[in-house]
């Protein structure tokens, strides 16, 4: 398992980073405070506070093409 802080600035970026998680077959959650989601329901990602940094846990050790594909969103 990978866990990162991701920061989105835009909608679009939204749109982009649920259509990049959904390509795989690895579950993905996204939390922030005391709620999780789905990293592949735009819904429930948009029930979080995007103004915040969010941390990310991938439930994968072999996802570096995936990490490679979100990289802007990634805070470093």
């Amino acid at each position: 398992m990978k866990e990162l802080t991701i920061k989105f600035d835009t909608i679009n970026d939204v749109k982009a980073f649920v259509n990049s998680v959904s390509k795989y077959d690895f579950e993905v959650d996204l939390v922030s405070g005391r709620y999780a989601v789905d990293a592949k329901s735009i819904m429930g990602i948009f029930s979080l506070d995007l103004s915040k940094e969010i941390q990310m846990k991938v439930y994968s050790d072999d996802c570096a093409d995936f990490l490679k594909e979100i990289n802007p969103y990634i805070v470093k």
